[in-house]
């Protein structure tokens, strides 16, 4: 007979799977069966530290040759007998989930066949569990094509030249083996026997390429990135301070994971006190201040950490969003959405330039500040959402992804080239371009789709965060084009479309409650369709029609309302609310709706703050001011009470009037503190309590949306929201006039009842007129109802 050991690695430290039990296509005699064979498998801890499932097989030797197929069934929080093999078939025409194996011969060893759900601690430089009292380390990196790979360790400058200037000498370097799917590792040799003699030492990969020319490397899955600056020394020699340093390019640094600062303060610092992992996340959550868990209970407030820090010269860090918190806690907001925080290109950068996954951008404080602000937003009730970029790495990746062990176009192993190089007139012509800032990712290649599942698995299991915004989705499952000609690549969409179902499955299985959210622009419906029936698997996707309709300064063409840019001009022509209301009416299909995001805030051409759009860039003084402002409330509230979920832009909720650009927006960053005291204070109370008007009714945060009542020349638009509990009408207004006198709205679903009016923008602490139904019940009969509706603003009523 022949034996064949599997093992199924979970890769994650948290025990989350159970029962679970080998299938494959085989009999009781060990021969090949159509009819599929279980068995249970044994939990044992793994090399890695965590929980993994072995099981052993024994087959006939007739069989030697014959392909099997196998995978794993298991119970788990999101469900019982689950399928437990996220990963497809690397087949354009197959979305089949098993793993496939030939029957080798016996010989002295085992065959083994694994799979791993996460590579979260097979790649880098992790701990390694052999049975002695304390781990070792064990380094592993991914090189295909390299003739040799070795461990080298930096100096306090955190840089190593390509010449091996900046190399620490007196540490030998380690070799690393080649193992039979083009990674290599270490040997678990006597000196790699003590993980704590490693930790926090920098070290980079010394990679002997294709053509044998060597090249220093970091390790792309490293934790964390020595620099934190903006020097890039082009792979010559550095003797400065490695904080000057930019992290991309500087020496990767081993980091004990299972551990956390005690304190939010730098991990480098020689007093820092660090604290066991379980320990830190102890009372983590306050059962008064639940964090939801739910998209549809969401109000998100999009944050960019490095545009925090007013007045100071640097970019914001966590520091200065921790001082942000109460401020927060005070507006309402019940979810946070980081602009990507994974280690970025230079200091100064909105963070979509990722060059390594797992590392944490430095220069705005590190993993461990991160761990203490989400741990602090659950006390408060706030989760955490983390934007994250899969269709495009940092256009600089030299000591990152670029070239990583051949210069040869074909075999630049993160990146997907269509063919051979001798094909095109130009070697960069196999490239693959979709729409994003870089090259597309080597999608067909299971172990960089596991990359970018593997790092967001570390996100949700280390640092706990409780959702994911997905930058660009469509780059990666619709735009790809090859670069030679922009011809479409229809193979590279479909492997895209398998990464994004592999990715949401997986994190789905992990953390059944995490919330994951597309910014997709395909309008295609499968984006939020569960896996198992054929769509991507997200909760929600971003809605920027409803944005172009809304604000429209971003977006010419007269298929967008543009109702604020309009009204910016101080006309008093009729506006396409209808088209509005299409786009209102829309939302309730899972949407993510905004009226400002950081695309949108000045960096797309002819884009503008929501405040300067609405009175087209006048100087806020006097009326001009209490107009803006009261426009500024309209587009807030349809934000609120449309049937998606509501997000806004940093700076909305006090009037922010810079723009915020990629190129410049460190010299133009607002004192949000600072502006909540002085010019800002209506508009902050206004969103304070349409926040909290959103949260307390349930009929609010449904997807029932019914519009009942447009009418372009006089500016309005009347649409119901409810649920089974509850019942509201919102007439809201973009006229420059108010009706005062009332206005008349004809509908049979209004139906006969009493309507008491719980809301109105117009509300003097707002800085409004104060015109209104004063708080007051009016009746609905045979379907009509006459309202008081004020100026660019609105009234939210509730059937009694």
């Amino acid at each position: 007979m022949a034996t064949v050991q599997f093992t199924y690695f979970t890769g994650l430290r948290r025990s989350f799977v159970n029962n679970v039990r080998l299938t494959g296509t085989w009999d009781s005699n060990g021969r090949y069966s159509d009819q599929w064979t279980s068995l249970p498998m044994q939990q044992i801890t793994g090399e890695d530290g965590c929980p993994c499932f072995t099981a052993t097989v024994n087959l006939d030797d007739s069989q030697i040759g014959q392909q099997f197929r196998w995978g794993v069934i298991l119970d788990a929080p999101a469900g019982n007998n689950l399928w437990g093999i996220m990963t497809e078939e690397n087949d354009l025409n197959s979305r089949e989930r098993d793993r496939t194996f030939t029957l080798q011969a016996p010989s002295s060893e085992i065959q083994q066949e694994s799979y791993y759900l996460t590579h979260c601690r097979r790649l880098g430089a992790q701990k390694s569990y052999n049975g002695a009292p304390q781990p070792g380390i064990q380094f592993a990196v991914w090189a295909p094509n390299a003739r040799n790979v070795e461990v080298v360790f930096g100096q306090s400058s955190g840089y190593i030249a390509d010449t091996g200037v900046g190399e620490d000498t007196s540490r030998p370097r380690l070799p690393l083996s080649r193992l039979g799917d083009g990674t290599w590792q270490t040997n678990g040799a006597a000196p790699l026997a003590n993980f704590t003699a490693f930790d926090r030492l920098p070290y980079m990969f010394r990679v002997t390429k294709a053509d044998g020319q060597v090249a220093y490397k970091t390790d792309i899955y490293s934790r964390c990135q020595m620099g934190k600056g903006r020097i890039d020394p082009s792979e010559s020699a550095f003797s400065g301070d490695y904080r000057q340093l930019d992290g991309s390019v500087s020496c990767s640094v081993i980091i004990d994971p299972d551990t956390v600062t005690r304190e939010p303060e730098e991990e480098f610092s020689p007093q820092q006190v660090f604290v066991p992992e379980s320990e830190f996340w102890q009372n983590e959550f306050d059962p008064n201040r639940p964090v939801p868990r739910r998209v549809e209970d969401l109000v998100i407030y999009e944050l960019h950490v490095g545009a925090l820090g007013s007045g100071q010269n640097r970019p914001g860090n966590f520091e200065d969003a921790m001082s942000l918190l109460p401020y927060l806690i005070e507006l309402g907001v019940n979810a946070i959405e980081l602009l990507p925080l994974s280690e970025f290109r230079d200091e100064v950068n909105w963070g979509y330039e990722t060059s390594h996954y797992f590392a944490l951008e430095y220069s705005a404080g590190g993993r461990d500040q991160l761990k203490h602000f989400v741990r602090t937003c659950h006390r408060q009730g706030i989760a955490v959402i983390f934007d994250v970029v899969y269709n495009h790495y940092s256009p600089d990746a030299g000591r990152a992804e670029w070239a990583y062990d051949s210069d040869t176009p074909e075999q630049n192993i993160y990146y997907w080239y269509e063919g051979n190089s001798s094909n095109y007139p130009q070697p960069d012509g196999g490239y693959i371009d979709n729409y994003s800032t870089g090259f597309a990712p080597r999608f067909y290649e299971e172990i960089v789709r596991k990359m970018f599942i593997s790092s967001a698995a570390t996100l949700i299991e280390e640092f706990h965060v409780d959702g994911f915004r997905v930058d660009a989705t469509a780059s990666i499952h619709l735009y790809n084009v090859l670069h030679a000609d922009g011809r479409r690549t229809d193979n590279v969409n479909v492997f895209g479309a398998k990464f994004l179902r592999e990715w949401t499955r997986t994190m789905k299985l992990i953390r059944p409650e995490v919330m994951l959210m597309a910014e997709d622009h395909s309008d295609w419906d499968g984006v939020t369709e569960p896996v198992d029936n054929g769509g991507l698997g997200f909760d929600a996707t971003w809605y920027s029609n409803f944005y172009h309709h809304l604000v429209g300064d971003a977006q010419g063409g007269t298929q967008y309302a543009r109702l604020m840019t309009t009204v910016g001009y101080g006309g008093n022509e009729p506006l396409a609310m209808d088209y509005f209301a299409g786009a209102l009416a829309a939302s309730s299909d899972r949407k993510v709706v905004y009226h400002e995001s950081h695309d949108e805030a000045g960096n797309s051409q002819n884009s503008r703050r929501t405040i300067s759009a609405a009175v087209n860039s006048a100087p806020l003084i006097g009326e001009t001011r209490r107009f803006a402002e009261a426009r500024c409330r309209f587009a807030c509230g349809m934000t609120m009470l449309a049937a998606g979920t509501p997000m806004f832009m940093m700076g909305e909720e006090i009037g922010a009037q810079r723009f915020y650009r990629y190129s410049d927006f460190l010299s133009n960053r607002e004192d949000l503190l600072g502006e909540r005291q002085g010019d800002g204070q209506r508009l902050f109370r206004f969103y304070q309590d349409i926040i909290r008007l959103r949260l307390e009714h349930s009929g609010l945060r449904s997807h029932n949306i019914d519009i009942i009542h447009v009418h372009n020349a006089n500016r309005i638009i009347a649409f119901r929201r409810w649920d089974n509990s509850e019942e509201l009408l919102v007439v809201a207004s973009l006229n420059n006039s108010p009706f005062g006198s009332g206005y008349a709205i004809e509908n049979s679903r209004l139906g006969n009842g009493t309507w008491r009016e719980i809301f109105n923008s117009d509300a003097e602490p707002y800085g409004g007129n104060r015109i209104g139904n004063l708080g007051g019940s009016i009746a609905s009969s045979n379907g009509q109802i006459y309202v008081v509706v004020p100026a660019n603003g609105f009234v939210v009523f509730q059937r009694l």
